[in-house]
């Protein structure tokens, strides 16, 4: 079971206001080849194992990467990157065409894309922060794959979206429904770094 705790409509991540000597040389090697894994998989760690709060996000154009990337500086997060198995193209996500991609699929509250990125695993991490883009006023329908394949069981989630001016709406509260497991909080749509630092102390986490 989950549970949900208090505490726009096109593809929103993006500026749109409507709406991815010879020992040096081998530890230098074996740096880059870490590297490029953590790339392949949509891991990166900005902590040392045995912390426990991650950030998962999908980020179509960077934006909500970049949001992503200044929550796991603040928490001292690990972060684990949604990537899409099939790229989302500059068409993909025109919502003024209805018959690209991204309309489709919002219009269609069964689609699944495929996840590209290797699973991660759960386990050490007491809160898990999710974020995502906001199109078509919810939550891409990615991130429906996404939540659907994990046991949040145990977890604290919170939910974070951006968005050119739509809200977070009940794309948190879907998501805890398809989840079916968690301590899902109140989610929050966030821009500015000012919003994103005031917001996480205001969660009381720690």
């Amino acid at each position: 079971m989950f549970t949900l705790s208090a505490c726009g409509n096109a593809p929103a991540d993006s500026k749109s206001s409507s709406q991815p000597q010879n020992e040096t040389a081998a530890a230098t090697t074996e740096k880059k080849t870490e590297a490029a894994e953590k790339e392949k998989s949509g891991v990166g760690s900005t902590t040392t194992a045995g912390n426990k709060t991650l950030v998962v996000y999908f980020s179509a154009t960077g934006t909500t990467k970049g949001v992503a990337q200044q929550i796991a500086e603040i928490t001292n997060a690990d972060t684990y990157e949604i990537l899409a198995a099939q790229t989302y193209t500059t068409a993909d996500l025109n919502w003024n065409d209805k018959e690209s991609r991204t309309t489709k699929e919002q219009n269609d509250k069964s689609v699944r894309p495929e996840i590209g990125s290797e699973k991660i695993s759960f386990d050490g991490y007491s809160t898990i922060f999710v974020g995502y883009p906001i199109w078509w006023g919810e939550e891409p329908r990615i991130m429906d794959t996404f939540v659907e394949s994990y046991d949040f069981s145990g977890k604290t989630v919170v939910p974070f979206c951006t968005s050119g001016g739509s809200g977070i709406g009940s794309s948190g509260t879907n998501l805890a429904q398809n989840a079916g497991s968690g301590n899902w909080l109140e989610g929050e749509r966030l821009s500015s770094s000012s919003d994103i630092d005031g917001w996480i102390k205001g969660l009381k986490l720690s």
